[in-house]
């Protein structure tokens, strides 16, 4: 499968533990796929939402085409999000537990295909934050002398 990534929500990482993940495709309209194409889009402060047992991607900014007319669509519409029922149904069931939401992580082409990936996430306090700023500073500077030794002999 050629994937082609358009953007990504690297602050997810951050913010949130991700639990799980899933694939969706993405309800589009003809602008917002010519402007995906063209990489403009954000997903830093966006969330998946269930409304009537179907999911909404709430808050992407897709840009307006660059050669789109006057029915360009609005960067900030909400967008239907194609899950199978029993994900739906899983998702509904986590979601209503206590602190999980939707965060979009990425957003990329897989065969032609818009397809967001969703992570079912629990958000992070401020110092589960520092712990892991911690860790990672403390795995990079290990990498970094495992490297050194090697590169001596």
């Amino acid at each position: 499968m050629a994937e082609k990534l358009i953007c990504q929500n690297r602050k997810a990482w951050h913010n949130y533990f991700i639990d799980d993940k899933y694939e969706a495709g993405i309800s589009l309209l003809g602008t917002e796929v010519k402007s995906l194409r063209e990489g403009r889009a954000n997903l830093s402060d966006s969330y998946g939402k269930i409304k009537n047992g179907e999911v909404f991607l709430i808050d992407a900014h897709i840009s307006p085409y660059s050669h789109g007319n006057r029915l360009n669509h609005d960067p900030l519409r909400p967008r239907k999000l194609l899950l199978h029922k029993r994900e739906i149904r899983r998702l509904i069931g986590k979601v209503q537990e206590k602190g999980f939401t939707l965060i979009p992580l990425r957003l990329y082409f897989s065969d032609g295909k818009a397809k967001v990936e969703l992570g079912l996430a629990k958000g992070k306090k401020l110092f589960d934050k520092r712990e892991t700023l911690k860790r990672k500073t403390m795995e990079r500077d290990m990498e970094r002398g495992r490297k050194g030794f090697d590169g001596d002999r």
